[in-house]
């Protein structure tokens, strides 16, 4: 039986698309950039904060960035107040989490999103001390789809990689748990489609949380 699970959090535990979109586009608007569409915003997140604003400036026409910095600024100061914004649990979470814990198994986040809003939206959606580790992005420790954070946790958790299973529901999620080395799971009511997680090497893909219970075994 695994002994943890290690979780992406926008697109896997968290339907957070919206707070990304509100902070983004209010971050570009007095810079005459977007909005931009939930759809288009599938596609801009993932790799962390500073590829997001990238990603929406090239797609708004500042294909040089001249405008990336004071962008990234704001962004970081909305977001540090707007993360919460809309932000929920994606259905059939809770009762996972919950099921995971039941049978004594450790659960961990690793994202990409700051690591102080990263702390702030679990504990805000599922309390304090109720996963095990906590991290997002950090000084120091390179973001996904480096497999850095996930052997960061593995060390505190005290565990192997062959005794994890990492979920997530993209590219870089799938890049990021194959390359520590562990048993990758593709999410379906994320991001992003069953064709991306595929083709980036996912050992399975589910399309409902309670799902991730037939590969603990």
């Amino acid at each position: 039986m695994k002994k943890a699970v290690i979780f992406d959090l926008d697109g896997t535990l968290s339907d957070s698309i919206h707070s990304i979109k509100y902070c983004t586009d209010k971050a570009l608007e007095p810079l005459g950039y977007g909005p931009f569409s939930v759809e288009q915003y599938y596609y801009f997140v993932g790799d962390g904060a500073a590829n997001l604003i990238k990603r929406a400036l090239t797609a708004g026409g500042d294909t040089e960035l001249t405008h990336f910095k004071e962008a990234y600024d704001r962004y970081l100061e909305i977001f540090a107040e707007n993360c919460m914004y809309q932000v929920k649990p994606y259905e059939g979470i809770i009762p996972l989490l919950n099921a995971l814990k039941e049978k004594g198994i450790a659960i961990a986040v690793l994202s990409n999103k700051p690591h102080q809003e990263t702390i702030r939206v679990i504990e805000s959606l599922f309390g304090k001390n109720y996963f095990d580790v906590i991290m997002g992005q950090q000084e120091n420790v390179p973001i996904k789809p480096s497999p850095q954070g996930v052997f960061l946790i593995l060390e505190r958790l005290g565990l192997g990689a062959e005794d994890i299973l990492y979920l997530g529901d993209t590219a870089t999620d799938m890049k990021t748990g194959k390359g520590a080395g562990a048993f990758t799971v593709g999410a379906l009511w994320g991001f992003r489609d069953k064709k991306e997680l595929l083709e980036n090497h996912a050992d399975a893909v589910i399309e409902k949380p309670l799902q991730l219970l037939d590969y603990i075994a």
